[in-house]
């Protein structure tokens, strides 16, 4: 079952308290975007990683319409503490915003939880919570199955639609692929006039060794976000939306 008032999904944000009782009735899913406060070079803003975990978010809700949740806009980001402007969370504080939002919903009734990733560093506490959340191991708390979806096929979708490489394998950050989703969904954020290329080497410790990435890059950047356009931007998130949708779909089957 889907939630079908309101063109089949609810923005929880601007919803009143009937509303979203209203959608949890009526099986719509909770979708919390997991964002970071985090340096993305000198032409992205801090909030890039909330800016894309919210645009991925809010178009998988509209798809299997689910209760979109307002956007977690700090996460573990302590790999770029050393730019001004990051504000890190610790793990421990990851992994309980995420259970505690997990916990509230469970006692209103929902029948799962889907949590959009926006950041590597909330990976680890993010998958801690919804194992403690799904297994029923939070005290007090019935079990509520819960999916992280990290951007399913992102390496996929760069691969096709970028026309630069990554600095490193898995690596993007305020590069082509980056600037070019903010630029879809958040134009206005954006200084294309200060973008800069930067292809850093990488220590032979990293990332085995904790290594502050302002070390390896003093711009931020990692890859060339030059040739950025909201066209890639697009086709990167739609392709994303794609299997971000196949995922969630198969979790409600499951439900």
């Amino acid at each position: 079952m889907t939630y079908s008032a309101h063109g089949g999904w609810i923005d929880a944000a601007n919803a009143s308290w009937p509303e979203f009782a209203e959608a949890l009735r009526a099986g719509a899913i909770p979708l919390l975007p997991f964002g970071a406060h985090e340096q993305h070079g000198p032409h992205l803003p801090l909030q890039t990683d909330s800016i894309m975990a919210e645009a991925l978010a809010r178009r998988v809700a509209i798809e299997v319409g689910g209760a979109l949740l307002p956007v977690v806009a700090y996460g573990e980001t302590s790999n770029n503490a050393g730019f001004p402007g990051t504000l890190s969370l610790s793990f421990e504080t990851v992994r309980a915003i995420a259970t505690d939002i997990g916990s509230a919903l469970a006692a209103q009734g929902a029948r799962g939880f889907v949590i959009v990733n926006g950041d590597f560093g909330n990976q680890a506490p993010l998958k801690a919570a919804a194992r403690a959340l799904t297994s029923g191991h939070v005290p007090g708390v019935p079990p509520l199955p819960t999916l992280v979806v990290d951007y399913p096929g992102f390496e996929e979708a760069a691969a096709r639609f970028a026309t630069t490489l990554p600095a490193g394998p898995g690596f993007y950050h305020a590069d082509e692929v980056e600037t070019s989703i903010v630029l879809a969904v958040r134009p206005e954020a954006v200084h294309m006039d200060k973008a800069e290329a930067s292809y850093p080497d990488f220590p032979d410790t990293y990332p085995s060794l904790f290594t502050q990435l302002q070390e390896i890059s003093p711009s931020g950047v990692f890859g060339d976000p030059r040739p950025a356009t909201p066209e890639t931007g697009e086709a990167i998130l739609a392709a994303l939306t794609l299997r971000a949708v196949d995922l969630v779909q198969s979790f409600l089957r499951r439900l």
